[in-house]
């Protein structure tokens, strides 16, 4: 546990609450819905270094660590780890901060996605140079 949000290179790309139509009768956030906004954070970064268009075309790794509750500020804090020709490959890593009396933070899912660049016609393209 943690008192405050972890210091990283860049920003979170996302920062989100879960609703109650995001969670189960109990308050617990679907794990879908999790995964989704992972999708989405790794994306972005991605995006950007593609210059365009990307698709998702791996989960290669995705733990869920702890629980995610309706109410909880969750962070996604994404960074490229690998790129290819025409792939490039994210590690995004999840933090709750729970919205009780004391502080607490907790991280709550890390993942690794494989995204590849792609034209107007959704077909594979090399990625553009730095």
């Amino acid at each position: 546990m943690l008192t405050t949000l972890p210091t990283h290179q860049h920003p979170a790309v996302i920062r989100v609450m879960p609703m109650p139509a995001d969670a189960n009768i109990h308050g617990d956030v679907f794990g879908g819905w999790i995964m989704a906004q992972v999708d989405i954070a790794g994306a972005i970064p991605a995006s950007r270094r593609a210059g365009g268009r990307v698709a998702t075309v791996a989960v290669n790794a995705f733990t869920f660590k702890q629980p995610v509750f309706v109410g909880d500020l969750v962070s996604f804090y994404a960074h490229i780890t690998r790129t290819g020709r025409t792939s490039i490959t994210v590690d995004v890593e999840v933090y709750a901060e729970r919205q009780g009396l004391a502080a607490e933070v907790v991280k709550v899912t890390e993942a690794t996605l494989t995204y590849v660049a792609t034209d107007e016609s959704r077909h594979s393209r090399p990625l553009p140079p730095l």
